[in-house]
């Protein structure tokens, strides 16, 4: 579980983020929505120590985060797995390396420790013989697959995830989305998606939190987001066609 509690952030005396809390539940699929500039990701930076809050606490389980010095901020992130935006592989490096690359880093395990590891991982996300490719080799949607194996080497308790979908077909995404929930409930991870795709957020959306101007506006799961009255979040929900088509059939 993860909170933040009474969160203010700006910068140049400019306020990004204002009074925002929320708890983030383990073992669910936590999202993070809102429009463009909303402060989600400076929200999510705040969560994992990239920005120093103005005010309030970050707290992982029963330790204050926000409150910590750097060496004990070390030992929090090592339970930190993170699945960016566009992936981000290592182009020099194999798939397999790819996936090796934060035990290298983090672990003690010996080399054939390591690749039995990372065979794991990819055998996790159905990725099976394509160890010694490397990614640009392989399509979008399986580099996101080994992304997601190197987020997951570790054996993390938290998985931040930034726009899993961005630059996905409908199919692929939808993919992924389902690999997410499963491997969230499988290690019972508390996981948070930074997401702006309403499609993935009524996939496996658990736990929502929507920001508006740097505020949290509103809160709440994937049922009850298509029949709240809140006015900002309903035009926000219904920007796509495919939520708008939904809407008539409500």
């Amino acid at each position: 579980m993860i909170q933040v509690k009474n969160i203010d952030k700006g910068f140049s005396g400019v306020q990004i983020l204002k009074d925002i809390s929320f708890t983030f539940e383990k073992g669910k699929t936590n999202f993070i929505i809102g429009q463009s500039g909303s402060g989600k990701s400076v929200l999510t930076k705040c969560i994992v120590g990239l920005h120093e809050v103005d005010n309030g606490e970050v707290i992982y389980g029963d330790s204050v985060f926000s409150a910590m010095n750097k060496k004990d901020r070390k030992e929090i992130r090592k339970e930190i797995g993170m699945l960016f935006q566009g992936s981000a592989l290592f182009d020099s490096l194999s798939v397999v390396e790819n996936v090796m690359f934060p035990l290298r880093m983090f672990s003690k395990m010996s080399k054939s420790e390591m690749r039995d590891r990372a065979n794991f991982c990819l055998k996790r996300v159905d990725l099976i013989n394509k160890d010694d490719l490397f990614p640009s080799e392989i399509s979008g949607g399986m580099q996101k697959r080994v992304a997601i194996a190197r987020a997951i080497a570790m054996k993390p308790n938290y998985l931040f995830c930034d726009e899993p979908n961005s630059g996905l077909d409908p199919k692929t995404s939808i993919v992924i989305d389902n690999l997410i929930y499963e491997i969230t409930k499988e290690y019972d991870i508390t996981t948070v998606i930074i997401s702006h795709d309403m499609n993935s957020v009524m996939e496996i959306g658990e736990n929502i939190m929507y920001i508006h101007k740097g505020e949290k506006w509103w809160e709440g799961d994937k049922h009850s987001i298509v029949t709240t009255d809140n006015k900002e979040i309903g035009e926000f929900v219904y920007a796509s066609k495919f939520m708008k088509s939904l809407r008539g059939k409500l």
